[in-house]
């Protein structure tokens, strides 16, 4: 609580210091119970607080409740105190300072002198010195903000006896002006500029008030650029109380940048100054529109940018227009590889996915020589390297300093980096000999493998990695002694499990039907693990067992989910029921979504098992259908199309998943790596010559750019032909800037958003939400809800949405944190412009984010607008429409 307090009278600006109060700091401890004898002896000193402000006279009240202190011996309390203690604050003129008249005119006031240094900590190095009584005085000087303070202190001895002390300081004047600016204001805007005048003096003051503003580069007067034409008024604030002052200002379009303010208050007896900077943002905003395009193999698209053509606004001012393109996206897999190597865990199936990485990038690298010359290229361009995040930041709505993502970009663009290392041949077998090594150092006498090494066998683990090396066996990779070793007592171990299984389901065999489905994830992944190795000796419990599940799997296979079909379709093939196989596979396709963008996927749940992952689903299916049906180039090539623009949105973050779907696209259909073709690409009237532009290796990525005068409506239209025999996707730009009130809800983009305002009313059931319309007024105060609703329709990783809101706005939670809400994480940053949220993984569905804001400011204000944006794939983005806010 604070305790009431006197106010001193300190006469003229002399400059001269009062005498101050002692604060009797370590004393008022004497009679706590201490355990030892250092308390007494120490305690036993006062302390003093002089302190200083530059500013007219003015009084520091120092308020306390409690303080507590404690001994080496081990002792502590706490004392409450009932009086004040005061601060005597020394008031310090400048030379050059001026006397003005009072209202009445009748006697000049004291010297004005404006306060300044508003800053919310008030920093100084103690300076401790002893009177000849012991006591401890400390002088530091105070900010010039009228406002309430905490003053923290801890003191100690040589032989750590220590108090603490904390308390509360009130520097204030007999006459306060208070102003209300708000945290910025943009061009165009019309606001009510408001002071409150304080006088807590015990007699009614007359005075006069005046706002003056000036450009705070040159000093000169901008008064009447503002339309602060009667910039002086009258104000009669009775003893005790306060009244407000208001000015109506309208910000020009004069591309000033920042506005210094200056609100002075005098009387005949009481003056008080305050002087502060208000950011000036511009009423125009760059504004990035997209145009995504995904062109099928041989194939000529027409694209129709309609946002552009259709965009008539007479304020609308263009930027620059962008083409960028990537004519072999396959090679992005490639990329991806050393993830794989570089994984910072050594757990069993990390140490294996580096075996299984250097085994596949010499598979890759040996298999044609164009593809190792390629990898020879991107060790000698270092913008080959750059991570997805990297790249393009004059294209993206956040630069990648100011998002969190900063370390995963660069971990990403080490990764790429990487790729010169994983091509090295002599570090690829030293790499495959030293995961052989660890792997025979792991493996168990019974053939499991732990998670970590230390632990207990793990079933899933050793079946992951016997599955990865049933992957190798496919491709006909030739196996070392002592990785066939490893192969035969994992399988031994995997056997044991089986049949363990089995017999305890027969144990119960009266007691349960073993026709009934008694099949699970961990069965089914086994068989088709199993079946890579049908060369592996078969004993008689491993025969019941196996030809048991087996016939479960035919029977029960349509209650399965997707993965577990693709893995028994294989599991039937490999026995010899093939026809078995291709209907599960028909079922399949069948089941599937097929976009014309996206190409064919499943339907997937995203949860935490490993069987719920979406990547290793796809992949796993594309394995199948090349397994079963290779003839079938079509629906495969239409798999890989969606792993590929998985890819262009999202970073595979797991190994598993990065090695299951570069196995898939890699080694399964047509080899899209050995693909060179350029593609035709008409911009308008413009013919865009690929073989003119430096173009990335393997990837074919390029990018063009055209400037605002070499712009016309016709580059609305764009003709692409793909040559080669992989999919291709790119994207157009435009920038442009455009006023907030003008700018239109951009909808020609997969990503749908729209912006809300409700007022927040208290009703006996509630808060009542109210949509704002025109016949909804905004008061000073009013609580308003800002709803943004948001749509996507794929997956994205390292997504930026950005509110800007209106000057008249403050906003109610200005911590940034991380939060999570219905089923999503995000990081929320408030800043004073805007609200900013990260979302690093964003599934495909609906979200609505919300926050509150306070009508702080009366006026007319731009309501801004809100942005969505990929920063992974910056060629996908939205924003919502502009508009106006009234606050009367």
């Amino acid at each position: 609580s604070i305790n009431s307090t006197e106010n001193y009278d300190f006469g003229e600006n002399t400059g001269v210091e009062s005498s101050s109060r002692s604060l009797n700091w370590f004393s008022l401890l004497d009679y706590i119970g201490y355990n030892g004898n250092y308390g007494p002896r120490v305690m036993k000193r006062a302390m003093s607080a002089e302190v200083m402000m530059d500013a007219t006279p003015t009084s520091a009240t120092f308020v306390g409740d409690s303080m507590t202190g404690s001994g080496s011996g081990g002792g502590s309390g706490t004392v409450s105190q009932t009086n004040s203690v005061k601060f005597i604050v020394p008031v310090i003129a400048k030379d050059g300072e001026t006397k003005t008249q009072s209202s009445q005119g009748s006697k000049p006031t004291k010297p004005i002198q404006i306060r300044k240094n508003l800053n919310e900590t008030v920093f100084f190095m103690p300076q401790l010195r002893t009177d000849t009584a012991g006591n401890i005085v400390l002088k530091f000087k105070m900010n010039e903000a009228l406002t309430r303070w905490k003053f923290l202190a801890f003191a100690h001895t040589k032989d750590m006896a220590t108090g603490v002390l904390e308390r509360e300081i009130v520097t204030q004047k007999e006459l306060m002006v208070q102003p209300n600016p708000p945290r910025f204001v943009r061009e165009g805007d019309k606001i009510q500029f408001s002071t409150k005048i304080a006088n807590i003096s015990n007699k009614n003051v007359v005075g006069n008030v005046k706002l003056e503003l000036f450009d705070p580069f040159t000093n000169q007067s901008l008064d009447a650029a503002f339309a602060n034409t009667n910039n002086a008024q009258g104000f009669t604030a009775l003893a005790g109380k306060s009244t407000v002052a208001n000015w109506i200002l309208q910000i020009p379009e004069n591309g000033l940048g920042a506005l210094q303010y200056r609100i002075v208050a005098m009387s005949a007896d009481f003056n008080d100054g305050e002087e502060n900077a208000l950011p000036i943002l511009t009423n125009r905003m760059l504004i990035t529109e997209t145009k995504p395009m995904t062109v099928r193999p041989r194939e000529t698209k027409n694209f129709s940018f309609k946002s552009f053509a259709e965009n008539n606004s007479k304020t609308l001012k263009s930027h620059k227009m962008t083409l960028e393109y990537t004519s072999n996206p396959a090679w992005y897999a490639v990329q991806a590889l050393p993830y794989l190597i570089e994984y910072p865990h050594d757990c069993s199936d990390q140490v294996f996915s580096r075996y299984f990485a250097n085994t596949l990038a010499a598979h890759v690298a040996n298999s044609q020589p164009k593809i190792k010359a390629v990898f020879d290229k991107w060790r000698e361009l270092p913008e080959s390297m750059m991570s997805a995040l990297q790249k393009n930041e004059d294209l993206k709505t956040a630069i990648n300093a100011e998002t969190p993502w900063v370390l995963e970009a660069q971990s990403e663009a080490q990764q790429k980096k990487d790729i010169a290392l994983l091509f090295d041949m002599n570090r690829m077998s030293s790499e495959q000999a030293d995961a052989i090594k660890k792997l025979l150092a792991r493996q168990s006498s019974t053939g499991g493998f732990p998670w970590f090494p230390g632990a207990q066998d793990d079933w899933y683990i050793t079946q992951h990695i016997t599955e990865g090396l049933g992957h190798l066996k496919q491709l006909g990779v030739a196996q070392p002694a002592d990785l066939q070793v490893i192969t035969s007592n994992a399988i031994r171990f995997l056997d044991a499990q089986i049949i363990k299984q089995y017999e305890h389901l027969l144990k119960y065999e009266k007691k349960i039907r073993l026709d009934n489905d008694h099949l699970d994830w961990m069965l089914i992944h086994y068989l088709n693990t199993r079946s890579y190795f049908k060369e592996m000796p078969i004993d008689e419990k491993l025969k019941a067992a196996t030809t048991y599940y087996n016939k479960q799997i035919e029977k029960y296979w349509l209650d399965k989910g997707f993965l577990a079909q693709a893995m028994i379709a294989q599991v039937l093939h490999r026995n010899g029921k093939t026809d078995a196989a291709r209907g599960i596979l028909r079922s399949l396709a069948e089941n599937a979504m097929r976009s014309e963008e996206l190409g064919m996927s499943w339907k997937n749940t995203r949860g935490y098992n490993w069987y719920d992952a979406p990547i290793e689903l796809q992949s796993k299916i594309i394995e199948a259908f090349q397994e079963i049906t290779p003839e079938d180039l079509n629906n495969i090539d239409e798999m890989k199309l969606w792993l590929l623009k998985n890819k262009e949105t999202t970073h595979w973050k797991t190994t598993k998943a990065t090695a299951s779907a570069t196995y898939a696209l890699l080694l399964s259909g047509k080899n899209w790596l050995l693909d060179e073709s350029t593609p035709t690409i008409t911009v308008g009237n413009k013919f865009v010559d690929g073989s003119k532009i430096n173009k990335e290796p393997g990837t074919g990525y390029f990018k063009t750019t055209w400037a605002a005068n070499e712009i016309d409506k016709s580059f609305a239209n764009i003709n692409v032909t793909n040559n080669g025999e992989v999919s291709n996707w790119g994207s157009m730009y435009w920038q442009y800037f455009e006023q907030l009130d003008n700018i239109k809800t951009f909808e020609d983009t997969p990503l749908k958003l729209k912006k809300k305002l409700f007022k927040v009313e208290n009703s006996d059931r509630g808060p009542r939400l109210t949509a704002l319309s025109d016949n909804v007024t905004i008061k000073i105060g009013d609580r308003i809800k800002v709803r943004i609703e948001m749509k996507v329709d794929r997956a994205m990783d390292y997504v930026h949405l950005k509110d800007t809101r209106a000057s008249g706005f403050e906003p109610t939670s200005t911590l940034s944190q991380y939060k999570y809400q219905d089923g999503l994480g995000y990081y929320e940053s408030p800043k004073d412009a805007s609200s900013n949220f990260f979302i690093s993984y964003l599934p495909k569905g609906s979200y609505i984010f919300e926050y509150e804001v306070i009508a702080n400011n009366k006026g007319d204000f731009s309501n801004g607008v809100t942005t969505l944006q990929s920063m992974y794939a910056p060629q996908y983005t939205s924003h919502s429409e502009g508009g106006r806010i009234v606050i009367e």
